[in-house]
């Protein structure tokens, strides 16, 4: 550096130190002093006004890495395999009454950038907010931590794991393993090979596509799964569910909601305190506890298990390849209906029925008796099979041909 420039360096620091001096009320620090000088790689724009306060924006670059963790304070935007080193911008905003006060605060409160085989991004904390917007070269592991603010993670090659204090998370071609965790706000997830991971303290979970195992639990929301290749484990404390496509086993609890099982792989288990239930296809059986609520189920191979305290239950087994199975209700009708192609004994018990035709049979080889208070039918259709118990009481069983 020739003199002049040196000159020159040297006023601006000692005008720079003159006015830390007189802000923070004594000798300035070392990292204050590196606050307002850009980050290696980066250039800072200058202090901008914005409603409610100033903003300062960084803008840089970092060398490619397999590994990126970011430590976020408000919104993050990360998009995987977009370019050949990071690319970053972020934004800090602070509310202050003057340029002075802002520039106090930011001073305190610098952006940290840490390079190496682990890329780490860590955004100032406390009364500063941070809009992050990253793109990326390929990822094997992308790790957001958010105090504050949304999430949105696209084109991670490999695992990612996104924890946000509050908001909302949407993530899009993931490759691997992906856990998404938020104290409150709606998770959406686009495609996912990995096995994945949802829980939110409140708000709704869609999955469009999953490769893989998929776990989703929301304390108070919808959850929607349009194609699940594995098996999908679904849990709302209050919301309705539905999977249109599951490759494995499903289980669907919800404190109360209507619960919409198109189609499953494997054996399909759900547990509603309040609401309908419907099944389209279980390959595997079919267990169903409700408090209250009608059921309605379609094209089990399995066994069925299903019981309701209030609400009607109607079982076609058209397509079904049952094996011994039970339904019960004790408040509401129950009807089957056979296909001429299905053999099946059936033992059904009505209890505190007031007449005989609180049984109604269309077979011939399941007469319909009294017995007590009770109206019971026992009997084979069509040649007979696996074990069919159903069991009501006050409402009607109607055991029809299909």
């Amino acid at each position: 550096m020739n003199t002049d420039k040196q000159k020159a360096f040297l006023s601006v620091f000692i005008r720079v130190h003159l006015w830390l001096k007189t802000v923070f009320g004594g000798a300035p620090t070392a990292m204050a002093l590196l606050a307002l000088l850009p980050l290696g790689g980066a250039s800072q724009e200058p202090l901008e006004r914005e409603p409610g306060g100033w903003a300062l924006t960084y803008r840089g670059s970092v060398p490619a890495a397999r590994t990126l963790r970011i430590n976020g304070s408000g919104p993050v935007t990360l998009e995987g395999g977009t370019a050949q080193t990071f690319l970053y911008t972020v934004r800090l905003s602070v509310a202050a009454r003057s340029e002075a006060e802002a520039r106090s605060m930011l001073a305190r409160a610098p952006l940290e950038v840490k390079r190496g085989e682990i890329v780490i991004l860590t955004a100032p904390g406390g009364p500063v907010r941070a809009r992050i917007v990253v793109k990326a070269p390929a990822l094997g592991m992308a790790r957001i931590v958010d105090s504050d603010g949304a999430v949105d993670a696209t084109g991670i090659e490999g695992e990612l794991d996104v924890e946000s204090r509050i908001g909302e998370v949407t993530v899009d071609r993931i490759g691997g393993p992906c856990t998404l965790t938020t104290g409150g706000g709606d998770v959406q997830v686009g495609e996912v090979r990995g096995k994945l991971r949802c829980l939110t303290g409140g708000g709704r979970i869609t999955l469009r596509t999953g490769r893989g195992e998929a776990v989703l639990e929301t304390y108070g929301g919808d959850i929607v799964v349009g194609d699940a290749a594995g098996g999908v484990r679904a849990q709302t404390a209050a919301g309705n569910i539905r999977v249109h496509q599951a490759g494995g086993a499903v289980t669907a609890i919800t404190g109360g909601g209507e619960v919409v099982i198109e189609k499953a792989g494997g054996a399909v288990t759900v547990r509603n305190l309040a609401g309908p239930v419907q099944l389209g296809a279980a390959q595997g059986g079919f267990e169903c506890q409700s408090a209250s609520g009608g059921i309605r189920l379609t094209g089990v191979t399995g066994p069925m298990r299903v019981s309701t305290s209030l609400g009607s239950i109607v079982a076609d087994l058209a397509g079904a390849h049952l094996a011994d199975s039970f339904l019960a209700t004790t408040g509401g009708d129950i009807t089957v209906l056979i296909p001429s192609n299905l053999g099946v004994t059936i033992h059904a018990d009505n209890r505190m029925a007031d007449t005989l035709r609180r049984i109604v049979s269309d077979f011939p080889a399941i007469p319909v008796s009294r017995m007590g208070s009770r109206v019971v039918a026992q009997g084979a259709a069509n040649g007979g099979g696996p074990l069919l118990r159903i069991s009501g009481a006050g409402g009607t069983i109607f055991i029809k041909r299909r």
